[in-house]
């Protein structure tokens, strides 16, 4: 730290003999560390703070795809969350970056064109889908340091509410009378998690999921906006998207959860794939990551900012707000969740035949 200490001008000259010349100048050189001693500790230790602690300080969280999808609510549930708890922190910034549904984010951040310690990046399950795949890049999972999970979603059936079907079996019965005339939407081409989703819903109607019409979008957001303006006639989206979408008065009818068991609040009305004979179940966790590039502390520092975030008495009521619910994780147990959901989608992209792109 270096403060800029001025001392006040002589009135007259001052005569000085060289070696006292040099004794002065030698004595200026030192005020500056005599000046932060004597402003106490209190002033060095906050801005040691800050620099340590990122969470203190302005930063951007980016989203890795257009407007309106999971990764959009994802920001803002971390800004709203951090703001909750540190009301004299800046409000988290939200910066747009789509490609690929995450890949062009998670290129740059992996290869240090992006990144630092004030740049958080939305991620889900469908990224690690993706990042099993080898769609990322030529990046390895550790690329990234896991930071955050902020809830799970789950995944559902939408259609236009003109649709002809009431029911998931009036749609399953469609698709086995002729696969080919149901057009899906998916946020994201062959291989991505909205695709795979449909691809099982087809292969549950005992149809093969390579003969399927679908239309791929950057993000679930633009494949809701195709769904209701019945561009495309179903969507295996997320069902936090969807709610926001219903809650704004969208045209939109749910056929299916893809949830263990019915969902509370809202949801309660809305049957699960399970209770309509379909044994489709698919979480969507939705967290944060950063540059693996960052200091131990400053990733520490962060890890900490969502701890007391996510336990905070009213971040149920902030993350139900937002259409998520409980699954918070960080350190080792994110890190395990991530290499675990790594390889069941990778035996998953085996059984439907993606190609898995070589690192």
């Amino acid at each position: 730290m270096h403060l800029d200490v001025r001392l006040p001008m002589p009135k007259q000259p001052l005569s000085i003999d060289r070696p006292s010349r040099r004794r002065v100048l030698r004595d200026w050189a030192l005020l500056p560390w005599v000046g932060s001693w004597v402003a106490g500790p209190g002033l060095a230790q906050a801005q040691s703070a800050a620099a340590v602690d990122p969470s203190l300080l302005a930063a951007d969280c980016v989203i890795p795809a257009r407007a309106g999808g999971g990764f959009a609510l994802t920001c803002a549930l971390a800004r709203d969350a951090l703001q909750a708890v540190r009301p004299q922190r800046p409000p988290l910034g939200q910066r747009y970056l789509p490609g690929g549904i995450g890949a062009v984010a998670f290129d740059r951040v992996a290869s240090g064109q992006l990144g630092g310690s004030h740049t958080l990046v939305a991620f889900s399950s469908g990224s690690l889908l993706n990042l099993a795949q080898g769609r990322f890049g030529p990046h390895a999972p550790t690329a990234v340091h896991w930071l955050v999970t902020l809830g799970t979603d789950y995944g559902v059936v939408a259609v236009h509410r003109d649709a002809p079907w009431k029911t998931l079996q009036e749609l399953l019965a469609a698709l086995r009378h002729d696969v080919s005339r149901v057009v899906f939407g998916a946020g994201g081409t062959v291989g991505s998690q909205d695709w795979v989703k449909t691809a099982l819903l087809v292969r549950a109607a005992v149809r093969d999921h390579k003969a399927m019409r679908f239309v791929a979008f950057e993000g679930g957001g633009e494949a809701l906006e195709a769904l209701q303006g019945k561009h495309v006639q179903v969507c295996c989206g997320d069902a936090a998207e969807v709610h926001q979408r219903i809650r704004g008065g969208a045209p939109i009818r749910l056929l299916a959860v893809f949830a263990p068991q019915r969902l509370p609040g809202d949801w309660a009305a809305v049957p699960t794939a399970r209770e309509q004979g379909v044994e489709l179940v698919w979480p969507t966790v939705r967290g944060l990551y950063l540059s693996a590039n960052v200091s131990a502390e400053v990733a520490q520092a962060w890890t900490r900012a969502f701890q007391e975030a996510v336990t905070a008495p009213g971040y149920a009521r902030l993350q139900a707000r937002h259409g998520l619910f409980p699954l918070e994780l960080t350190g080792k147990p994110l890190q395990n969740h991530v290499e675990n959901q790594l390889q069941s989608f990778r035996q998953l992209a085996d059984e439907l035949g993606l190609r898995r792109w070589a690192r």
